[in-house]
């Protein structure tokens, strides 16, 4: 196994150590991949959903593949390269040696999200390469929660139907604009609403429907494993917001998401004090420090 490499070097200073290359795995690679992964279930989560959907780690029909690191036949780090890049246990002292392959596939990458200090490692080698972002967003509290929420669960959260569609996308296409700021339909409709259609049907959407039909409230589990859940997309009807609504239903998605897995997982902007405090009253307690970069 490859040792640390000393900061004085010259290896870690360009981001290349002797003998440690990267390539794309294959199906090969699978429970390699696994193993790494579940060194933390709850930040690798979303390449632990994935595997559990696909079942290998080859590259996807549509494009999307991992990028390995390796020290000659030790898998020490990996990065999914899809739509987003999301680092898989990988050592910021590795970040160079994806960022240049993640360059080199000339994807455009809409993000890159995963803990902290290896995303923003990262992104400072894919700035390097001329890659500047929109937005980056350096410090995101990592949450879990285990066994029943602190609070009440309001009533009326449920799994979302296809039937309630029609109602349930502008909510997420609302969420998705007041997140990060533009719009989801930019590369066109068809793509996000295929991705809602996808959560409704593997009952990953969670939703509050009103007597009228109107969302008061809605999220989604992104990513879904036997072990871990990650509330994803949290959104309340701005009618309904400042009258104390949010915990409840918080705690109604705790006890949604723990049909599905015991522990269950959300990642927040340390900026967003109302939303930190409400995950803290249901009783979620921070496990580690995510960061986003938004291109």
């Amino acid at each position: 196994m490859l040792s640390r490499v000393a900061p004085w070097l010259a290896s870690r200073r360009d981001g290349t150590t002797p003998g440690v290359g990267v390539r794309v795995l294959g199906g090969a690679d699978t429970g390699a991949l696994l193993a790494l992964a579940h060194r933390n279930a709850v930040a690798n989560v979303f390449i632990l959903s994935h595997l559990e959907s696909v079942g290998t780690a080859s590259p996807t029909a549509g494009g999307a593949s991992i990028f390995g690191v390796f020290d000659g036949g030790t898998l020490l780090g990996a990065c999914w390269a899809g739509a987003n890049l999301v680092p898989v246990e990988l050592d910021p002292d590795f970040a160079g040696l994806v960022a240049a392959a993640a360059h080199r596939s000339g994807r455009r990458y809409a993000s890159i999200f995963g803990p902290a200090e290896t995303v923003l490692a990262v992104y400072s080698a894919l700035e390097q390469l001329g890659q500047g972002a929109h937005e980056v967003r350096d410090h995101q509290p990592l949450l879990t929660i285990t066994g029943p929420p602190a609070v009440t669960p309001a009533p009326g959260l449920g799994f979302g139907e296809l039937a309630d569609f029609d109602k349930i996308l502008p909510a997420c296409a609302a969420m998705f604009e007041e997140e990060v700021g533009y719009s989801p339909y930019l590369g066109g409709r068809e793509y996000y609403s295929r991705r809602v259609k996808s959560l409704i049907r593997q009952g990953h959407s969670l939703v509050h429907l009103n007597s009228a039909g109107d969302v008061v409230f809605k999220a989604e589990l992104g990513a879904v494993t036997p072990e871990v859940t990650q509330i994803q997309g949290v959104w309340m009807n701005p009618e309904y917001r400042g009258l104390g609504l949010s915990a409840g239903y918080m705690a109604a998605a705790v006890v949604l998401a723990q049909t599905l897995a015991p522990v269950t997982s959300l990642y927040v902007n340390d900026f967003n004090t109302k939303a930190r405090a409400t995950y803290d009253r249901v009783g979620f307690r921070q496990v580690g420090t995510f960061a986003t970069v938004l291109f």
